[in-house]
């Protein structure tokens, strides 16, 4: 294992010793998470990255930049990439040949910096791949629930629920997405795949206490909770 890079734990305390090279992520896989930002429905997935030095825990706490605009929360399911995928292996592979592991991530996203971007036609990266970027809960292992249909998540803030969404309510499934990222780009053991973000997306602030639910079958898998703090 490398020293310096972000070793994902899962929610009993081990270590896998997967370290994720990158994380794929599915813009706009929520529906109504498109309207809200008033963007058109996708004909096909978005994909875009984050990198290394955007992991971080999420419990106890994460830091957000204080003086690059809103900072946005999109609460996303990630998926553990357990082997090498390519184009040609995926085809006889098995989910649970695919994926190690399931947890909750954060996109948090720099939007006024983003809506920058988006006017000049330029890459999101300044505003999805700072330091930081990207806070991760614990996971837990395919096998405990492997029933994908019956997976949801929820995203409160101080108390109130912000985000609630299903996989059910995504325009690609889960099988799909793996499918489509992998003929483009290959997926490396502990590589992460972000599955898009429900409605509800804010603004965070310095000193917010926050909490994330991973459901299956409407029971949560995976809590994490923290603190807000200054990066």
């Amino acid at each position: 294992m490398l020293k310096d890079r972000f070793t994902i734990q899962y929610s009993d305390g081990s270590f896998g010793g997967y370290q994720p090279s990158k994380a794929v992520c599915i813009g706009r896989n929520y529906a109504k998470h498109a309207t809200e930002l008033n963007n058109p429905l996708p004909k096909k997935p978005i994909l875009f990255l984050k990198t290394p030095n955007t992991f971080v825990s999420m419990s106890p706490g994460f830091g957000i930049p204080v003086d690059c605009g809103a900072c946005h929360h999109e609460l996303e399911i990630y998926l553990l990439i357990r082997q090498r995928l390519t184009f040609k292996s995926f085809s006889t592979l098995t989910l649970n040949d695919c994926i190690a592991a399931v947890g909750l991530a954060l996109d948090l996203t720099l939007r006024d910096r983003q809506n920058e971007l988006k006017q000049r036609s330029e890459p999101w990266t300044l505003a999805k791949a700072f330091d930081g970027a990207c806070p991760l809960s614990t996971c837990v292992e395919f096998e405990q629930c492997s029933s994908w249909q019956s997976w949801g998540l929820s995203f409160e803030v101080n108390g109130d629920l912000r985000q609630s969404g299903k996989v059910c309510d995504m325009l690609w499934c889960i099988p799909a997405l793996l499918e489509i990222i992998v003929q483009d780009i290959t997926l490396e053991p502990g590589d992460l795949v972000l599955t898009g973000t429900p409605e509800g997306v804010q603004p965070l602030q310095v000193g917010d206490h926050f909490r994330a639910t991973f459901l299956h079958e409407d029971e949560p898998k995976v809590i994490s909770a923290g603190k807000v703090f200054s990066n």
